[in-house]
């Protein structure tokens, strides 16, 4: 595994528009219930195009030997005193497991606290994504709290465990807990 991560831009529609096709099953049920349209180039371009427009928005895509593995997120950016984000990301189907969303949530926290300058990155997973949890962990996230009914996830509104990591907390290429 190479895990890499860099900017997405909107040459990425292809093969992203792909990736999440054949990924549709797999992100159900982690994801807001998406139109058909989603996951076609068309409605990929206008997403990817917002994002890019966004300045509350750093998306990157997830990289695995040079092919886009999955989509790793900086969103909702507050600056001022907050210096604040939420963090998203997911990994393909056919590529989950084998600790790419772990490496890309290392290498957009480094650029979080390094290169933009953000305080503080946030997460919130459903209560049963112990996989995801885990990542967050294995990054240096601490647990603070439970959102009841805080996102719409499958249909559903769903309890969120919160997770959050500051600059002061964050360890560069600390070793994962076992």
């Amino acid at each position: 595994m190479t895990a890499t991560i860099r900017p997405l831009t909107l040459n990425d529609v292809p093969e992203l528009t792909a990736v999440l096709a054949a990924s549709r099953a797999h992100l159900a049920p982690w994801d807001p219930v998406r139109e058909d349209s989603f996951y076609t180039e068309a409605g990929q371009r206008t997403m990817i195009a917002g994002a890019l427009a966004s300045t509350g928005s750093l998306p990157h895509v997830i990289l695995d030997d040079g092919a886009i593995a999955g989509r790793v997120n900086l969103n909702n950016i507050v600056r001022g005193p907050f210096q604040s984000s939420s963090l998203g990301y997911w990994v393909a189907a056919d590529r989950a497991g084998r600790g790419l969303a772990t490496a890309a949530v290392a290498q957009v926290l480094r650029l979080a606290f390094t290169e933009y300058a953000l305080h503080r990155v946030e997460a919130g997973t459903i209560l049963s994504n112990v996989r995801s949890q885990r990542v967050l962990e294995k990054n240096g996230f601490q647990r603070f709290g439970l959102a009841p009914r805080y996102l719409q996830i499958a249909g559903e509104w769903q309890d969120h465990y919160l997770f959050q990591i500051t600059a002061e907390n964050w360890v560069e290429d600390a070793p994962p807990p076992s």
